[in-house]
């Protein structure tokens, strides 16, 4: 693959990414602006090559900057002598997505027992289905465990 054809191919990825993270909640011009960031070669991009990049307006690009480094998604840093901020992805602890994700599950497994302690007839299918779904969180919860140490023994952290 030549570099010509990688960056057009890593350019369609900023586009998925961007669909994919706006489906997470984030506005359209911050979830490109975060899958530029992560995709391209390039690791440090200014205010105005992003604005280049991914031909959008300044404000869009402003306010989307300033809400993903409020979410602290992302980091600029500044080099002396140059008044340039220059962006970047935030890197974090390898455990932050996996520890959203057992958090989710957790908020997810206290509702629905919220709702099930609320039942006056425990017995009819939508009270078992909902005790059968507390069982299935209870069970992947535990298994986030256990995965996680045993990563961290397999790659010796």
């Amino acid at each position: 693959m030549t570099s010509k054809e990688r960056i057009k191919k890593q350019k369609e990825l900023v586009e998925r990414g961007g669909w994919f993270y706006c489906q997470k909640g984030l506005q359209t011009s911050a979830a490109r602006i975060i899958a530029l960031l992560m995709v391209m070669d390039k690791e440090l991009f200014t205010f105005d090559e992003i604005i280049e990049e991914l031909k959008i307006s300044k404000s869009a690009a402003s306010h989307s900057l300033k809400l993903l480094l409020l979410i602290n998604a992302i980091e600029y840093i500044t080099i002396p002598g140059d008044r340039k901020r220059y962006f970047r992805i935030k890197t974090q602890d390898k455990f932050v997505l996996i520890n959203e994700h057992e958090e989710k599950l957790k908020y997810t497994m206290e509702y629905i027992k919220s709702i099930l302690e609320l039942k006056a007839d425990k017995n009819p299918n939508n009270s078992i289905y909902l005790a059968n779904l507390i069982d299935m969180l209870q069970f992947f919860l535990d298994k986030f465990k256990e995965f996680t140490e045993e990563y961290v023994k397999q790659t010796n952290l």
